[in-house]
């Protein structure tokens, strides 16, 4: 019997200023009530059922101090604060701020929410905010601190406090009680969380892996001059070389993981699935048995290893635990399986919740029936916390058909990985592992751009700052070790994961400014001012809009075909991934599209990565309601597309193209639009029948129809 293994992976960076002893974030608070509460309550719900978790040692330290109380929480002091008393600065910071949840699922279906988003302004301009909070009375940032919170808390908070309900119920006009009450109930979760784990890991229920720390990428701390391994040619800063930090991070985790939970973790998750064949050596040392990480990994690690080059390598034979060994050392591993686990993480949510579990369990059997004799492992291992936003029930209905389904599988039975390694212990090695993430099997999120390498090197400066100072003996022990908690903090990945062009969000300011304050907090132990360099923002204010808009109108005549840069020129344009936030995604299956008219056509043109089994459906709002369905998709030339009207009317049309890309010509007129009118539209992609994407991920694309006269304003030579 083949064995299904989940890793749900739970990690939130270091939020806390160690200068004010404030969380300057609230997402541990906020994953608390909805995530991490959910996940491990509704595995109760299945006795039989094996999983595995991994709690990364900052943020159960984050768990620890905000429930005892040893650290304030900056937005709960924001929400706690009576309305009546909070002055300009609050208010503003609860008008940016409250409205930071997911609305689709979590602003939308609650009236009033959804109608304090809509007085405060889809977008936060902060100098028409300003000019409006004369508009707001006491009532209603009273009621955006109530939801908010509120809003935040999941379905087994809803079950353990049905108060909760009755609120959301209410949905207006709440008292200063009720908000107060919505926190209480909070830090009572809070304080459940960490127990809660402990007791299910008891039982035998689950196991508990760890990370380094302060979830550094690993190989990086080691020696920085690793990521030329999997980057050859790229810039990078000046050498980072701290194995004892590396050491240090992992010693940590492992002491305060048995600290909490009676006992030593045998597992490791590497930040980001992270790993260096120096790495072996210090996984042994910290009492380390094995290590998870991603699939291109293991095959990168084969095609270099010696004993494999004149071996075909199976896809199946990723299924199995391995053996690692580096420098006369050695550890086990298992390797992701990629593709399911994405599918968990980004596209189970587009779809009704009983369709998604039996997509994962047809493949899950399909891989058990292939595999030798019906024994392995399929490791599914993810993100265990973020995903679980985008589900409009908080993933309560898709986790129990997939959990439910899996223990009435024949074929299958779920296990911890330690159990699993146990029972089947490897029998193959690998010799010569790969140095990457999981993450395109290199370190290009973390290292390697103009800001990610300023940081790193101030993070170098300041670690050899304070080498000098130890072995100069001019520390006590107290501030040695209150500084080096410092560079470990500074080490962490999330800050350099912000940095540079690849991922942004509306708190950079604020990551750039706690990582900086780790590093001028050195320096201050060491009763010496900080470098006015440190002073200097890290992060370039950056706005990138999510797509351009078109400039002229576009002609085209269908050929599903990429002659010349010029075919295109002057339209509109969305890249795929232009939303990516904390979460990253691979494999997608759109690249990009072009959007653009004259003044009887539409034009459309996608550029899918894959054509199997794809389908596309582009769903327009406002005033031209509907959608265009393109199904059967192929590279055959001229073929049509069917106009579904929201008044239940079909039209099927020709007008469609698809050879290189695919192009659609559709008439205005069969969308109801003439003249200079808002056009508004959503790109969702499905393969099987399944949705895997949707483009923009959150509102639709919004242009005006191009007419000649706004092209006579624009134009060029």
């Amino acid at each position: 019997m083949a064995h299904a293994v989940f890793l749900w992976h739970m990690h939130q960076p270091y939020y806390v200023n160690p200068a004010s002893q404030t969380a300057m974030m609230p997402w541990v608070r906020l994953h608390a009530v909805k995530g991490y509460l959910d996940m491990i309550s509704t595995v109760a719900e299945f006795p039989d059922l094996r999983v595995n978790f991994n709690l990364t040692p900052v943020l159960l330290l984050q768990i620890e101090e905000l429930a005892e109380n040893r650290v304030t929480d900056l937005w709960m002091d924001w929400a706690r604060k009576p309305a009546a008393q909070l002055d300009e600065h609050e208010r503003l910071a609860l008008l940016e701020n409250f409205f930071k949840i997911h609305w689709d699922n979590l602003i939308k279906p609650f009236p009033r929410y959804w109608e304090l988003l809509n007085k405060r302004g889809l977008a936060f301009e902060r100098e028409e905010v300003r000019r409006g909070i004369r508009y707001w009375t006491n009532q209603d940032f009273t009621d955006l601190q109530t939801w908010f919170n509120l809003a935040w808390c999941g379905y087994t908070a809803e079950q353990m406090f049905p108060e909760l309900l009755v609120l959301k119920k209410k949905g207006r006009c709440f008292t200063e009680e009720e908000k107060c009450r919505v926190l209480e109930i909070h830090q009572k979760i809070l304080a459940k969380i960490i127990p809660l784990y402990r007791e299910a890991e008891e039982r035998g229920q689950i196991e508990i892996t760890t990370t380094p720390f302060f979830h550094p990428i690993l190989p990086l701390v080691y020696d920085s001059d690793f990521a030329g391994r999997s980057m050859p040619g790229r810039v990078l800063p000046k050498r980072f070389h701290w194995p004892q930090d590396a050491l240090a991070q992992l010693r940590m985790a492992v002491s305060q993981h048995e600290k909490m939970f009676g006992r030593a973790p045998r597992g490791l998750w590497p930040s980001e699935g992270s790993i260096a064949p120096e790495l072996v050596p210090l996984m042994r040392a910290a009492g380390i048995q094995y290590f998870c990480s991603d699939e291109e990994n293991l095959f990168q690690s084969l095609a270099r290893d010696p004993s494999f080059l004149k071996v075909r390598v199976d896809h199946l034979e990723m299924f199995q635990g391995w053996r690692v060994e580096h420098a006369g050392a050695s550890v086990q591993a298992v390797f992701r399986e990629k593709p399911l686990s994405d599918f968990i993480g980004f596209m189970a949510a587009k779809n009704r919740p009983e369709e998604a579990a039996a997509y994962l369990l047809f493949h899950l059997r399909n891989i058990a029936n292939a595999l030798p004799e019906g024994r392995g492992v399929v490791p599914l291992i993810l993100d265990g916390e973020n995903a679980w936003e985008t589900f409009n029930d908080g993933g309560q209905s898709f986790l129990r058909a997939l959990y439910g389904g899996l223990l009435r599988e024949k074929t299958l039975q779920t296990t911890t990985i330690e159990a699993y390694l146990n029972l089947e212990p490897p029998v193959k090695t690998v010799h010569l592992l790969h140095t990457g993430s999981w993450i395109s099997s290199n370190f290009d999120i973390w290292i390697g751009e103009d800001e990610e390498n300023r940081a790193w090197d101030l993070l170098g400066e300041t670690r050899l700052f304070l080498q000098r100072k130890m072995e100069g003996g001019l520390l006590s022990k107290e501030q040695k070790e209150a500084a080096l908690l410092e560079i470990y903090a500074a080490e962490g990945s999330d800050w350099f994961w912000w940095y540079g062009p690849d991922f942004s969000t509306e708190n950079d300011a604020l990551f750039d400014d706690l990582f900086r304050q780790h590093l001028k907090n050195v320096y201050t132990l060491c009763e010496e001012l900080p470098p006015a360099r440190l002073e200097e923002p890290i992060t370039a204010t950056r706005v990138a809009p999510l797509y351009t808009l078109p400039e002229r109108p576009v002609t085209r005549q269908l050929t599903g075909r990429r002659f010349s840069f010029f075919d295109w020129i002057g339209a509109g344009c969305y890249v795929a991934g232009s939303e990516q936030g904390a979460m990253y995604r691979s494999g997608r299956i759109l690249k990009q599209f072009f959007f653009g008219n004259d003044i009887e056509f539409l034009y459309l043109r996608l550029d899918p990565l894959q054509w199997e089994n794809m389908s596309v459906r582009i769903e327009f709002h406002g005033r031209c309601s509907g959608a265009l369905e393109l199904d059967h998709l192929e590279r055959s030339g001229l073929g049509c597309f069917v106009w579904a009207g929201a008044d239940g009317s079909r039209v099927e049309h020709l007008g469609r193209a698809a050879g290189d890309v695919i192009e659609l010509e559709v008439p205005l007129a069969l969308l109801g639009l003439t003249g200079d009118e808002e056009v508004r539209f959503q790109v969702k992609v499905y393969e099987g029948g399944l949705e895997r994407e949707c483009y923009p991920e959150k509102v639709p694309v919004e242009f005006k129809l191009t007419l000649r006269e706004h092209a006579l304003e624009h134009w060029m030579v």
